[in-house]
């Protein structure tokens, strides 16, 4: 018997940094939709596309926000971020870091495996991430964030569409106009978030376009993907 089906397949979220953002909130949510559950979530920041007027200040504010973070016991109280999933994937996290950096891309902030028990990987940043490095063109599923650089909005939108995936994404604008604009018509993903983190809620539908897959979840949107429509006519 055919089921329908509804896949959320993951993404490599963008969030666009304009020039006349404020830096402090771009930093704020930067931080907080890269480090969800240690950066393993299908929905968190991913590529930080960074209009290049502001590149410099937003490195720093992030990098601050970022090195701040303390890493630990799940247990104890005080920890803002665990460990990975496994060992494999904290080692694979690392390969993609690993060879974006020896393909040009510049360490700003982390990058290296503590010695200490369990798939620990430390909070970290990536700039100058071009096309053709993992960090630019794959998923990478734990707390490192990728930084790329962009002459404009224009430029910014084309490098936020330039991926296979297409789950979430946020604008950071001091014109809501402007950055509503750009979630509604230009960027090519399930949901968008202005001066926000991407972020499921049950009230909203939930899922993406491209290869994070099709459907979607919550909401009455979701509810209809479970059920069949059926017609019944009298006449």
């Amino acid at each position: 018997m055919l089921k329908k089906t509804v896949l959320e397949l993951g993404g490599s979220d963008p969030y666009l940094i304009l020039e006349d953002a404020d830096i402090e909130v771009a930093a704020n949510v930067s931080t907080k939709g890269r480090l969800v559950n240690s950066g393993q979530s299908c929905i968190a920041a991913k590529r930080f596309i960074v209009v290049e007027q502001v590149q410099r200040e937003f490195e720093e504010r992030f990098v601050e926000h970022m090195s701040t973070i303390k890493m630990g016991d799940p247990l104890d109280e005080t920890t803002q971020m665990g460990p990975l999933a496994r060992h494999d994937l904290r080692d694979a996290l690392h390969r993609q870091v690993e060879a974006s950096i020896a393909r040009g891309a510049r360490l700003l902030l982390g990058g290296v495996v503590p010695n200490n028990p369990g798939a620990y990987y430390p909070p970290t940043v990536l700039t100058n991430v071009r096309k053709g490095m993992p960090a630019y063109e794959e998923e990478l599923f734990g707390p490192v964030a990728a930084i790329i650089p962009a002459r404009g909005e224009a430029e910014a939108i084309a490098t936020a569409n330039d991926t296979v995936f297409g789950l979430g994404g946020g604008v950071i604008t001091r014109d809501l106009a402007r950055g509503e604009r750009i979630a509604e018509d230009e960027i090519e993903s399930g949901s968008v978030f202005v001066n926000d983190a991407v972020q499921s809620d049950p009230r909203l539908p939930f899922g993406g376009v491209k290869e994070s897959g099709y459907g979607r979840e919550l909401s009455s949107y979701g509810i209809k993907e479970f059920v069949n429509v059926k017609t019944v006519v009298v006449a």
